[in-house]
């Protein structure tokens, strides 16, 4: 073990956006190999909301900015899901008037403000010789621009969605998809009990691996997802066809939350954005429902079919991770202090045809990862398709 009085440096580890199971076992990792290698560890609070809002004085107090880790901290966070850091969706290079730091108000006055000479003069404050963020390709993107910038950023991926470019696999999406299937499949004696339509709204803004995996695990019939936009009638006819086959007298369609009908555009909420830009989504799972009863006597001899309709939402976020999001954490936290021990910064952590390894931080913003319709999505049929599995990865439709 590593002489921990005499420091080598300073790392600081973040994480943004969405919570996921699976944050606190990497935030683990990078603390206890870092001090273990004698470096200090310093929690950076709400993703890069907290680099925002250091107050540059040693006399204030940034508690709730950042802390100190130890091992005995994140030991006892680091089997539990969600982020003990906390998150954001804070972006520093699209401030809003209002979001701008108190202390920070005289100097920053437009409508949108670009705090990024801050985040770096506040890194410097705190010492941080390395960066490590955690998060998706909005947080991660950020992450991209201060490397450019001077600053050593080696990042971790992390969505549920998983599609992060240049990995296979975010944290937090194997949770996702486990309790994806043990939801459907709860929620299927109810269905089965009234003879409906089961209409399950999944996360995936972009990329529908979150249904795509379930439904090939067989947790559905059918799936849409965003990368294809879908004919309600044609759903429809799916549908009534699997429950028809079905002896319980039911079938269920898992809808991606940025799933389109043909002609159509992604249903929002409302018309407020975030920091990146993006507006909220939510209200696909009953559209489809409602529209499903609508269509449904045309293909069941005149007779509508009942819906039941759930949107799972935060229910895939909450809770402990399962065994992938404990492994791969733990394995992504130490490739990242591979890298700094070794001098190596601007990558991001991956896996990639089942192996572990780095590629340069900038795919995050060179390329999207969605999955690929022509190879594993049957347009006519709306479920995955597949001829082989063999040297495929361990999720299969997720390699880019």
């Amino acid at each position: 073990m590593a002489n921990v009085n005499t420091k080598k440096g300073v790392i600081g580890i973040l994480t943004g956006g969405g919570d996921v199971p699976g944050l606190n076992p990497a935030i683990r990792a990078v603390t206890i190999r870092a001090i273990r290698e004698g470096y200090q560890v310093i929690g950076i609070r709400r993703g890069w909301a907290g680099t925002i809002e250091i107050k540059r004085d040693k006399k204030a107090d940034n508690s709730s900015n950042y802390q100190i880790l130890t091992e005995d901290i994140v030991n006892k966070a680091g089997r539990t899901g969600g982020t003990f850091l906390h998150s954001s969706r804070t972006h520093p290079g699209h401030v809003a008037k209002a979001n701008v730091p108190e202390h920070l108000r005289d100097k920053y006055k437009d409508e949108r403000n670009d705090l990024t000479k801050e985040v770096k003069k506040n890194l410097d404050f705190l010492g941080i010789d390395y960066l490590i963020p955690i998060g998706g390709d909005d947080t991660l993107s950020y992450g991209v621009r201060l490397y450019k910038e001077g600053v050593k950023v080696v990042a971790i991926p992390k969505t549920m969605d998983n599609d992060v470019p240049g990995t296979d696999y975010c944290i937090g999406f194997s949770t996702c998809v486990t309790r994806t299937i043990q939801m459907t499949n709860s929620l299927r004696t109810s269905a089965g009990s009234h003879e409906r339509f089961l209409v399950l709204e999944v996360f995936g803004r972009y990329a529908g691996f979150t249904a795509m995996l379930p439904t090939m695990a067989g947790a559905a019939n059918r799936c849409v997802i965003p990368e294809h936009k879908f004919n309600i009638e044609r759903l429809t006819e799916l549908l009534t066809e699997d429950r028809h086959k079905n002896p319980s007298k039911y079938s269920v369609v898992l809808v991606s939350e940025g799933a389109m009908f043909e002609g159509g555009e992604m249903i929002f909420r409302d018309t407020e954005k975030d920091a990146y830009g993006h507006m909220k989504l939510g209200g696909i799972g009953d559209l489809v429902s409602a529209k499903l009863k609508e269509f449904s006597p045309k293909f069941n001899n005149g007779r509508p079919i009942n819906v039941i309709n759930q949107k799972l939402g935060y229910l895939v976020r909450g809770g402990d991770p399962d065994a992938i999001d404990s492994v791969v954490p733990m394995a992504y936290g130490n490739l990242a202090l591979d890298l700094i021990l070794n001098g190596i910064h601007g990558r991001l952590v991956v896996l990639k045809n089942g192996r572990y390894d780095n590629v340069p931080i900038d795919v995050v913003t060179s390329t999207k990862k969605f999955v690929n319709v022509e190879r594993y999505y049957n347009k006519d049929r709306l479920r995955p398709q597949y001829k082989s599995f063999e040297m495929q990865p361990l999720f299969i439709m997720a390699s880019d």
